[in-house]
């Protein structure tokens, strides 16, 4: 497996890719950023899992499927009964390995934005009330950021097992996602191969 930094550039020209994370480390927000660069379409993977009323969809599996089987993508490495799926497709993982103060304070001011202003999500689905962020579990994402913040921890020697095809993009803080998108862009933006930059 190759694993680069935010200012190593890719050896190809990328048209599979998937951004891995924690809950709340932006995942879809650069997936997004990703998938505007290229060209590639984004799915987010939120959208294929939750039905209406938070209740996971029947179809989730089988709609990845037909979304990895694509010529192009971007989306997120989310949902255990999606990664394998996604992992074997995908040219290039990239990992937001931030900080947990990071995430935590992204993902605390997302769900009280979400929250406040009663954004709708998936499939009608929204954020619950602010309380909720007050109790253990019962849905609290924030809850869940913090006891899964070590998830993926040791993902790149994961990788490397699994998965030595990938290409592994791993970015520590905000300013090397800025760093790396940018210098994507201007790497596709000047019409150079990957390679040749």
């Amino acid at each position: 497996m190759l694993s680069l930094g935010p200012h190593d550039p890719l050896p190809v020209r990328p048209s599979r890719i998937t951004v891995a994370g924690t809950s709340g480390s932006g995942k879809t927000t650069l997936a997004r950023r990703i998938s505007a660069v290229l060209g590639a379409p984004f799915t987010e993977m939120d959208g294929l899992y939750h039905g209406p009323g938070w209740v996971p969809r029947d179809a989730f599996v089988a709609d990845v499927t037909a979304l990895v089987a694509q010529d192009a993508w971007v989306t997120e490495w989310g949902y255990q009964a999606a990664r394998p799926l996604v992992l074997e497709r995908a040219e290039v993982l990239v990992w937001l390995d931030l900080p947990v103060w990071t995430v935590m304070r992204q993902v605390v001011t997302r769900t009280v934005r979400r929250s406040v202003r009663r954004e709708v999500l998936w499939n009608g689905n929204v954020e619950g009330p602010l309380w909720r962020l007050l109790r253990r579990g019962d849905g609290n994402i924030v809850d869940w950021a913090w006891t899964t913040r070590h998830a993926l921890d040791g993902l790149d020697r994961r990788l490397d097992d699994e998965a030595p095809h990938v290409v592994l993009v791993r970015l520590r803080s905000r300013a090397e996602v800025e760093t790396w998108v940018e210098t994507l862009a201007d790497t596709l933006r000047q019409g150079r191969d990957p390679e040749q930059s």
